[in-house]
């Protein structure tokens, strides 16, 4: 820009190749702002009013929110970074320690800009890979004065759009049913999510998207942000007087400032653009694409997730070696490979109340250790896996008690405890160290493939006395204390290396980029009812990979709805990602039993196409909240899921499903019967299953509520 700022031009449908004089029209601007910023005689018709910026600063001619905010003192102070140079380098390789994205295939460009005035230094740093279309943005702000800074508000990336014809998609939610699609109206003034809990959390995720007004599933632009962060975050976008869009995303602002010591730099988490003009699944083959190749850990790209069984809505609390054996030895029988221990396993936890933080064998469940009783799901051939909340403490362990001063609360007379809880402070380095040495000393003398990370209870009266002591603003609690809980996933899986750890923050708490960068599964929602998930999976989806959606068959009644639904349409569910079962197996029929073992065995021959496979939507998104219906898909093969809630009677008319990512030029079996063209399949479809309607019952394939089919489409 004329004020040596950096300007935004573009950010859409490729251009090809440019020109600079095209260049120089975009850049062409005709000011619309009635205040000036007279920077010289030459500038005294600019202003940044309505101006697209790379990242703004609140206090000049631009009145919209800013990207950052920096105070002396007392003192605000409004920088005028200007540029100064930038440079290109390639490949970003993976660094452990802390979540961002990565890839050999990478570029990046990094922009340095300068505030002489008050001796601050801007570094923008831009990532794009070769393939995929996601561009990966970070600041970072250094202090090379002998000030001291203190910075309140720092944004991980700005969007300026030129208009603002779009609805503002969000995934939002509660506990036990989280991440639904919302979608609203942009208007003028600021939209926005967020979350101040600690967490990325259930009501809230930090993916938003712009979608065209006529979206659908193969068509229309989507604009979409993310974030590589699980703590408080907002996503936001500002429409001004002249329909023109500012997205914003990044930390909270509210309660975050950090102090910035002379010679000291910060650093933001990476931010995540994302754009198509295809839709819904276009959106999807992006978020996809690069979560699984620039964001989890390469050797879970095709791994083979183990099918479990966990025994928590088993038995809960009420379990001993002998029990739990024969649980495993059930599981065995029906093909299932690992057991997962859930909590219970440690202390003196007979329920709620008791012993988090004190990562001791319990050895009136466990008499012989819990060696012994992993010694025995090995010799089962089966790998074995253990629950953990390590960011939690009960008022009972002995960390509470030899240091009270371990736990986030404040010095005052009120502090809460949740969920019979309390947060450990893990901005504090002491803290993680001990939680890392208890679970260390459990890992080298137990026999542990897979880890259960939960978190149970969301940050209250956010303050860290380790903070206090050592003179740092309580404003860098949050941010710390994620920094913590990343550190002591590195230090777990440094010394771990072969651990799957699957993340759960009392379900979909955490469901977000950084927990994914070591957690290649998360478990989504504590509420595994197949007909709910039907709308957290169409929503999550948007966002994140099918391998980290983690499901489990459980019981009916189910104990989070109470709802009653058949075996198959829970079975077939549960097979699009990883797969698991939460039940206990001894109350289940010989014929139950025989259904999951056939079930099992047909997931195992296409386990890498059902977790790894293109998904696709078939139906329209939130058209109909009754019926769905999506594919996973190779080169070779599709499997086709459809589901209908509630029974419709008496549909005459045929319904039929049109399928996607389909060779036109081939022929496809379609359920070892059918033989179909590619081009029909995507011209005409599929026909929905036929429903019971009262006389059709030698042709009905379902029948009642909560029906479910499964089509198995391979190429000829």
């Amino acid at each position: 820009m004329p004020n040596k700022q950096l300007g935004h031009l573009y950010y859409g449908k490729t251009l090809g190749k440019i020109s600079i004089s095209e260049l120089e029209y975009l850049s062409d601007h005709s000011n619309r702002g009635a205040e000036i910023t007279e920077y010289d005689l030459k500038m005294k018709d600019f202003s940044l009013g309505d101006r697209m910026q790379e990242y703004p600063v609140f206090g000049t001619s631009d009145f919209r929110e800013g990207a950052l905010d920096i105070k002396l003192s007392q003192e605000i102070i409004y920088p005028d970074f200007k540029y100064g140079h930038f440079e290109v380098n390639t490949g970003k390789p993976r660094k452990e320690d802390s979540p961002a994205s990565y890839g050999i295939n990478a570029e990046n460009l990094i922009i340095y800009l300068k505030d002489d005035d008050h001796a601050l230094e801007l570094k923008l740093t831009y990532t794009i890979f070769d393939d995929t279309g996601a561009i990966v943005r970070k600041a970072t702000i250094s202090n090379i004065s002998n000030k001291t800074y203190n910075v309140e508000n720092m944004q991980s990336a700005v969007l300026d759009l030129p208009d603002s014809n779009y609805n503002f998609l969000q995934l939002s939610g509660a506990w036990i049913k989280e991440r639904h699609i919302k979608i609203r109206p942009l208007e003028q003034g600021i939209t926005k999510i967020e979350s101040l809990r600690g967490a990325s959390s259930h009501q809230a995720n930090p993916f938003i998207a712009l979608i065209d007004k006529n979206i659908s599933n193969n068509n229309g632009e989507i604009f979409a942000s993310n974030l590589i962060y699980s703590g408080n975050f907002v996503s936001q976008v500002q429409v001004d007087e002249w329909h023109t869009s500012r997205l914003i995303t990044g930390i909270n602002s509210q309660y975050f400032s950090w102090q910035l010591d002379p010679g000291k730099s910060f650093t933001t988490p990476e931010a995540v653009l994302f754009y198509t003009d295809a839709g819904y699944n276009g959106l999807m083959n992006e978020t996809h694409h690069f979560t699984k190749y620039h964001v989890i850990a390469e050797e879970w790209l095709h791994a083979k997730r183990p099918i479990v069984i966990n025994n928590w809505e088993a038995t809960y609390f009420d379990f001993n070696e002998q029990k739990l054996l024969s649980l495993a030895k059930e599981a065995k029988k029906l093909g299932i490979e690992c057991f997962v221990l859930d909590d219970g396993w440690f202390g003196k936890r007979n329920d709620d109340a008791s012993s988090l933080g004190n990562w001791t064998v319990n050895s009136e469940k466990f008499p012989l250790g819990l060696n012994h009783f992993s010694d025995k799901i090995h010799e089962l051939g089966m790998q074995f896996g253990l629950w953990f909340e390590p960011e939690m403490v009960s008022p009972d362990a002995p960390i509470y008690k030899e240091h009270p001063n371990w736990v986030v609360r404040h010095p005052f007379k009120r502090a809460a405890i949740g969920r019979n809880q309390y947060v450990l402070d893990f901005a504090n380095p002491e803290v993680v160290d001990n939680i890392f040495n208890q679970m260390s000393e459990i890992l080298n003398s137990v026999k542990v493939d897979y880890i259960k990370w939960d978190m149970n209870r969301h940050i209250s009266e956010a303050y860290s006395p380790y903070l206090a002591e050592n003179d740092r603003p309580q404003g860098e609690f949050y941010y710390r204390y994620i920094q913590g809980v990343y550190d002591l996933y590195h230090r777990l899986l440094s010394t771990f290396p072969n651990l799957l750890i699957e993340g759960c923050a009392s379900g979909g708490g955490r469901y977000d980029l950084g927990i994914m960068f070591y957690s290649p599964q998360i478990w989504p929602s504590d509420d595994s009812d197949a007909g709910e998930r039907l709308d957290i999976m169409t929503g999550t989806l948007l966002a994140y990979p099918l391998s980290t959606f983690s499901n489990h068959v459980s019981a009916i009644p189910n104990h989070q709805t109470g709802r009653k639904t058949s075996l198959a349409f829970r079975q077939d569910f549960n097979s699009f990602g990883p797969l698991g079962y939460e039940l206990d197996l001894s109350k289940l029929t010989d014929q139950e039993k025989e259904t999951i073992k056939n079930h099992i065995s047909w997931y195992k021959e296409k386990r890498d196409l059902l977790v790894n496979g293109q998904f696709n939507q078939l139906l329209a998104i939130g058209d109909d909240k009754n019926i769905y219906s999506w594919s996973v898909s190779d080169n070779n093969e599709q499997v086709i899921g459809f589901y209908r809630k509630l029974a419709c009677p008496n549909e005459t008319l045929d319904h039929y499903i049109k399928l996607s990512n389909i060779d036109f030029g081939s022929e496809y079996i379609v359920n070892d019967k059918d033989i179909l063209h590619g081009n029909f399949l995507e011209k005409i479809g599929l026909r929905q299953p036929y429903q019971l309607n009262g006389w059709n019952q030698k042709m009905m394939q379902v029948s009642g509520d909560f029906q479910s089919y499964l089509y198995d489409l391979k190429k000829k």
